[in-house]
Order: C-alpha cells, then sequence, then structure tokens
C-alpha cells in the first residue's frame, strides 16, 4: 500500500471515528456497532459481499437461523444510520474534512474529500448568481418530503427577495407589537432556528402501495401490530419496510405561513421531518414543532409542568379545570369538516436554554387555523391581551386551547378558549 492510500485511510478511520463519538450517535449503541462493522468492511475491501443476512450474524449477533425475510432488523438499522450521517453532516460535522455516506440499496460506505467550492447566491443582489468552479458542489443534507419541496422553494424565496423589499410598509405593517411580542424569542437571537413537521410512520407494502396503522409511530413496533401482520400474511409478503417520508399539505401550508412571517427576520432558519429531529438538534436549536406530539419524541421530557395535554384518542385534557372548564376539548369533525381543538404550547427546551413552540392537534385543518391566528395582526393583539399579566408584561411561556371551525378542510374561524400561564422553577 503507497504512502498516499495509508494516509487516505487513515484520514477516513479518523473521520469514522469522529461520528462515533458524536452527540448524534451517542444514544445508538446498535448504530454505532452498525457503523464500525460496515467501515471495517468497506476499508479492508469486503463490503461489496456483504448481505443482510451477514450483517445480522456478525454485527447484530442474530443466530444462523435468522429469515430476513421475517426479521426486518438489519434494513430498520441501515435506514436509521444512513439517516444519522445526513443529520451528523448537517450539524457536528458540517465542517469534517472527509464526507462519509450510505448509499441506498447498498451497505458500503462511501466517503470523499469535503469538496472546497460551492454555489454562493449574493443576497444583495438575487439577480446575479456566482457559480464558484469545480467538479461537485456541496450535497444538501436536509431531506425534504415531496409536498414540502415547494415549501424549501419559498424559504429561498423569502430569505433572499423579502430580506431586500422587509422596508415596504406592506410589510412592515404586518410586523405589529403583538406579533413580536409572540415571536421576540425566536427570531430577536442569533441561535439556529428549526421548524418541524410532523412525518407519520407508513410501511411499504411491496406491489400494493403504503398502509399507515395509527397506533404505530416508530419502525421497531411494526412486528407488534396485529394490523400490519394481518396484512402480510394476506397478501404474503415480507414484513413490511417504515416509510417516514410522507409530511401532509397542512404541514406545507403551515410551513408556507411561518416562512412569511418569519423568514424575512431571521436568516437562520431550516426545516426538518420530525423522524430526523434529534433530542441534541432540540437542545441546540430553537424549535417550531407542527403536528401532534406523538411524532415528536424529544419533546417526551421538557422542563416545566404543564396543566393541558394531548392525548390520542380524547383530545386535549385539562389537568386542573377552572370554574366552569370542561375536563376535557373532544373535536367534533365529520372527516373534512368539523370542530378542531388546537394545543399551542411556548415551553423551555430539554436543557432551559432554548425555545420550543408547538401546534398540536388531531386535525390538519385546525393546526393551520391555529398558526394563522398566531399569524395574523387582529387575532395576535386579542391573545396578547388574554396573556398579558397585570403589570402588562406578556408571559415568556405558556399554552393556549384554540377552538378552529373549518369546512372541506378549509380552516373558516379561530377562537381563543383558554391559556394557562408556564412556570420553570428557574425562571429564565
Amino acid at each position: 500500500m503507497s504512502p498516499a492510500t495509508t494516509a487516505a485511510a487513515e484520514s477516513t478511520k479518523a473521520q469514522i471515528d469522529r461520528i462515533l463519538q458524536s452527540k448524534t450517535l451517542q444514544s445508538s449503541q446498535g448504530l454505532r456497532r452498525l457503523l464500525q462493522f460496515l467501515a471495517d468492511k468497506s476499508l479492508c475491501g469486503e463490503a461489496d459481499q456483504l448481505k443482510e443476512y451477514s450483517i445480522g450474524v456478525d454485527a447484530f449477533g442474530k443466530p444462523s437461523t435468522y429469515d430476513p425475510r421475517q426479521d426486518s432488523t438489519v434494513r430498520i438499522q441501515v435506514g436509521r444510520l444512513r439517516q444519522k450521517l445526513v443529520e451528523y453532516y448537517q450539524t457536528e460535522g458540517k465542517d469534517d474534512p472527509i464526507v462519509v455516506e450510505l448509499p441506498k440499496g447498498r451497505y458500503k460506505l462511501n466517503w470523499q474529500p469535503r469538496p472546497q467550492t460551492e454555489i454562493v447566491v449574493p443576497l444583495t443582489s438575487p439577480s446575479k448568481t456566482t457559480v464558484a468552479a469545480g467538479n461537485r458542489t456541496r450535497r444538501a443534507v436536509l431531506v425534504l418530503t415531496p409536498c414540502l419541496i415547494a415549501v424549501s422553494g419559498w424559504a429561498v424565496y423569502a430569505t433572499v427577495h423579502m430580506a431586500g423589499t422587509k422596508q415596504s410598509a406592506v410589510f412592515q405593517s404586518q410586523w405589529t407589537p403583538e406579533i413580536a411580542a409572540l415571536w421576540r424569542p425566536f427570531v430577536d437571537t442569533e441561535r439556529p432556528l428549526l421548524i418541524s413537521i410532523s412525518a407519520p410512520l407508513f410501511v411499504e407494502l411491496p406491489g400494493f402501495g403504503f398502509f399507515r396503522d395509527p397506533s404505530v409511530n416508530r419502525p421497531e413496533d411494526i412486528s407488534k401490530s396485529p394490523a400490519i401482520a394481518s396484512i402480510q400474511k394476506a397478501l404474503h409478503i415480507p414484513l413490511p419496510q417504515p416509510v417516514m417520508s410522507y409530511g401532509t399539505l397542512g404541514g406545507a401550508h403551515v410551513s408556507f405561513v411561518l416562512g412569511k412571517l418569519l423568514a424575512a427576520r431571521k436568516a437562520n432558519v431550516s426545516l426538518v421531518n420530525s423522524n430526523e429531529l434529534s433530542w441534541w438538534q432540540v437542545s441546540e436549536n430553537n424549535l417550531i414543532v407542527i403536528g401532534s406530539t406523538r411524532f415528536f419524541s424529544q419533546l417526551a421530557s421538557m422542563p416545566v409542568k404543564t396543566e393541558l395535554l394531548l392525548e390520542p384518542g380524547v383530545g386535549i385534557r385539562n389537568l386542573k379545570p377552572r370554574g366552569q372548564e370542561p375536563a376535557n376539548f373532544v373535536d367534533a369533525n365529520a372527516r373534512q369538516t368539523g370542530i378542531a381543538y388546537i394545543l399551542v404550547s411556548h415551553t423551555p427546551g430539554p436543557l432551559g436554554n432554548t425555545d420550543v413552540m408547538s401546534f398540536a392537534g388531531r386535525s390538519g385543518a385546525g393546526i393551520m387555523g391555529a398558526v394563522a391566528w398566531f399569524a395574523e395582526p387582529a387575532s395576535a393583539r386579542d391573545l396578547t391581551a388574554k396573556l398579558r399579566r397585570p403589570s402588562g408584561e406578556v408571559p415568556r411561556y405558556y399554552q393556549v386551547v384554540l377552538k378552529v371551525r373549518f369546512q372541506d378542510g378549509v380552516p373558516l374561524e379561530t377562537s381563543y378558549v383558554l391559556h394557562r400561564e408556564l412556570h420553570t422553577s428557574e425562571p429564565k
């Protein structure tokens, strides 16, 4: 082996070690073991011969009777590792000298030096784009669902175009003191802002399409679902594989509204699916969550006590009703038309140093109405009037229940129901 080849191999091993020791993989011993195994095989030239069976036996300690057709552990873990590598290079590894990838449909790792040239788009002159010379441009690491591609286009437009026109009277009139009071913690800071859309878990039925069991929201629970087992048996197919790359039209609409409101005032805004959101990202970034909280396991523990909870099959539970308040707020709808209750919560992040705003409910139309209510000057004025303390100050952390009437999937009327101020043990 030549000195140059040896040096390249040592650099790659050092990069693998960085990833293995990263915060992105710190909570998953299984993924670290899988990455080390694939790296060893790739570096010694044996990865082309790898099969799902051999990975299951050699990397995960499966018995010799292991049948990949009945046990999808390897496929699930390989998919998760692929996503974690994307997440790593989006956060901790964004400046690492070597980029490691796991291409779809393969078990062999690819690595290459990080390209030194990029496409540069000057914000001050969006019509003049400078493209730096080079063989390859840096790959985008943000994985977008099909319906969110249009939203990413809007984010580019809002950041580039509106940044140059934000002094217009129309734009300024939308950013009222009440709107600022609700959104200031997310824009008046250098901390990055993530907008995360819930991505429900579907399973792929080869040759038939996709299926969703609402009770299954983690890949590891697929094999425990009676409904999925019945379909698998009836169709005579292997265990269905997880698919978490689909968002909703409501999520795309909400992202558009938030992009229009916030992007021109906040440069470092990113969009990420719930299944790609890590605890580390939640603890280091401000976050806006769109969709049912059951899709966001990273929010299971927050340093604040809440009196209002969204519970599957129940609705919004009021743990400490006051006066004539009901104990539960339950949606009343027939598919696309009805009434939805949405819980909006502004809480500290898991370490108390970040801000999290969630719009949670069972109705996409309801969430659309709630986000619009927080983004419109008239309703923001009504809300802040209700939130204000006797001193006139708007509390930093709170929960609000909103009632949204909608028809044919379109929100028609949104109204305030109640709110709770939240208190932390150590106020910020």
